[in-house]
């Protein structure tokens, strides 16, 4: 991806309008409210050109348009406001979370094979072995909202390993562990169960840390059987079948927005 700070004026040239009420927003933020793309996405498009107001081609991302009424368009095309898509698919074990893999391996979108999946991404990842709770949305600054790590969303999983777990383990994953110069942290660890040589755990974490879970036992030596997403915030995966899809109610949407609302205008 380009830098598109290269690209801008330095602060101290660009004129700066105090902050707007109402329903006056910047445009890749009008952009990313429509939910066309992620306001990153829309940077590049305003500065390759691509973007116009009311048939003007606009080339500063900080321009502030008014939604009420703003007449956009991308690549000659216009932009309207989608019907917002929130749906959860409990992952199968196997699938990689991307829209197109170069290697040729199955994706979650095959899953999504019946829906208009066109404006659909994940909310964050997955790995292939992991399984469970995974969101789809085209509400960009939603998914955004729930991705950042200062709203300490919670997510709890149910992981088995290929050890027994004693005090000791579930103490020293709630203190930290070192991995790769990361301190990394539970926020709540308890055993559900453990047979002759493994144990099954259910954690739960408040940050989003790149396969966290399976770096945090690594680093003790202990390798991660099977890892299940089984709830985010009050969002709970349920009886969902596995490889299944179904839209959130207005309910859970509405706690899930809750939990976010700070990082949402």
């Amino acid at each position: 991806m380009k830098d598109i700070r290269k690209r801008q004026k330095p602060a101290a040239q660009r004129k700066v309008e105090p902050t707007p009420g109402g329903k006056r927003v910047t445009l890749p933020r009008a952009l990313s409210k429509l939910g066309y793309c992620s306001r990153t996405q829309a940077e590049e498009l305003i500065l390759a050109g691509r973007v116009a107001l009311a048939g003007r081609v606009v080339t500063d991302p900080a321009t502030w348009v008014d939604l009420s009424n703003a007449v956009i368009a991308v690549d000659g095309k216009a932009v309207a406001a989608e019907e917002r898509v929130y749906l959860m698919l409990n992952k199968p074990r196997g699938l990689v979370t991307t829209r197109h893999d170069p290697e040729g391996r199955p994706t979650v979108y095959d899953c999504l094979k019946q829906l208009d999946h066109a404006h659909l991404s994940p909310v964050g990842r997955l790995d292939k072995a992991s399984e469970g709770l995974l969101l789809f949305t085209n509400d960009t600054e939603f998914a955004q909202a729930l991705l950042d790590p200062e709203t300490h969303v919670s997510k709890i999983y149910h992981v088995q390993m290929d050890s027994l777990a004693d005090d000791a383990l579930l103490d020293a994953l709630q203190a930290g562990v070192h991995h790769d110069g990361e301190l990394l942290r539970a926020k709540s660890v308890r055993k559900l169960r453990e047979g002759d040589k493994n144990s099954w755990l259910e954690i739960e974490l408040d940050e989003g840390r790149n396969r966290q879970i399976r770096r945090m036992l690594e680093a003790m030596n202990i390798a991660c059987l099977r890892l299940v997403r089984v709830s985010i915030g009050n969002l709970a995966l349920g009886d969902l079948e596995k490889g299944a899809v179904r839209a959130l109610d207005d309910g859970e949407v509405e706690d899930l927005r809750r939990l976010v609302a700070s990082r949402i205008t």
